[in-house]
């Protein structure tokens, strides 16, 4: 029986572990969280330990696994940690995401319900593509990304690793958002930001 097994029983994983029920690829869908046993169900799902770690000395024999923990440095180590242990990463895209045939997919990334990724466009390992949000052609996004529920980039957008883009961020066609760069809701990118640290506004401007 294939199982997987997601970390992190926050809404961010029962966005992950529908994604995974519409998809149909395992037989059984199950969680680790570090609040186990307090918590024992996330949404329809059950927890069933504190880690995968716990699994695995238990006599797990290794099964697939989802990080679904929105820090982005942090879902990006222990994704590290997990496969050195042996686990399997799987990678999510929800039935309904367009994604193109030519575009590039990291392990360990979602792709949520509505969001489009167009031709040419490269997607690291790690990333989250939330609900709606669209990642137009040729666009480069790094590693542990997290591009939130309706942002929108335009064509040959470069984004660094460990980025955040808030709900609603737009940007203007061929620029460059740094590593390490979080760009509030709503802010409209119309001049490469990359130097480390947080923009927001219309246009968006660095304030920290």
């Amino acid at each position: 029986m294939s199982r997987l097994v997601i970390v992190g029983a926050g809404g961010h994983g029962k966005v992950c572990a529908d994604v995974a029920t519409l998809m149909g690829n395992w037989d059984e869908i199950v969680f680790v969280d570090q609040k186990y046993p307090e918590i024992n169900s996330c949404g329809a799902w059950p927890v069933i330990a504190a880690s995968l770690e716990d699994l695995k000395n238990s006599g797990d024999p290794g099964s697939s696994f989802f990080v679904a923990i929105g820090d982005n440095h942090i879902r990006d180590k222990v994704h590290a940690a997990l496969t050195e242990l042996g686990y399997e990463p799987v990678t999510l895209m929800h039935p309904n995401a367009v994604v193109a045939n030519d575009t590039q997919i990291g392990i360990g990334t979602v792709v949520c319900a509505g969001a489009v990724v167009n031709i040419g466009a490269k997607i690291g390992d790690c990333c989250i593509i939330n609900t709606g949000a669209t990642v137009d052609h040729d666009c480069l996004v790094g590693n542990a990304v997290h591009i939130s529920p309706g942002a929108n980039l335009a064509g040959e957008v470069t984004v660094g690793d460990y980025s955040w883009l808030g709900t609603g961020v737009s940007t203007k066609q061929v620029l460059s958002i740094g590593s390490n760069v979080v760009i509030g809701v709503g802010a409209a990118v119309v001049h490469d930001c990359v130097e480390p640290g947080k923009y927001a506004g219309v246009p968006a401007k660095r304030f920290e």
